[in-house]
């Protein structure tokens, strides 16, 4: 079901050497490096998903939720569609740039996001075939 799970936070390093603890000692790797011109950031890869400790792309102090995003894996472009219009139907607004396909480290991404009601970050992803 998810795809991702991000979590904001103020001092990067700081979180950084807290999740390399607590995530190593359940076997996961230290958490690698991903900044770009956007923001500053450590993911941690599993097999079915990422955990990534984010700097708040708005710039703005990581509060609850503030640079965190809820993610869910879709099974293709369509179902992302129907996700983003179901939740624009229902009380959500688009946030970002519209659904569509975005590159990232050589893989095609199509991406739609959205705030629930409360203002959480959601994601819908489908990873499209090489």
């Amino acid at each position: 079901m998810f795809s991702h799970v991000a979590v904001g936070t103020n001092d990067l390093e700081k979180a950084k050497r807290f999740y390399d603890a607590v995530l190593g000692a359940l076997r996961f790797g230290e958490g690698l490096n991903d900044d770009n011109a956007l923001r500053r950031r450590y993911v941690y890869r599993t097999d079915t998903g990422l955990f990534i400790v984010t700097q708040p792309l708005n710039g703005q102090p990581a509060t609850t939720a503030n640079g965190g995003t809820i993610g869910f894996t879709c099974r293709s472009t369509e179902e992302v569609d129907r996700w983003h219009a179901a939740g624009v139907a229902n009380g959500g607004k688009s946030d970002e740039a519209p659904p569509g396909v975005r590159e990232s480290g050589g893989s095609s991404l199509y991406l739609a996001y959205l705030r629930d009601p409360d203002g959480n970050k959601l994601c819908a992803l489908h990873r499209m075939p090489a």
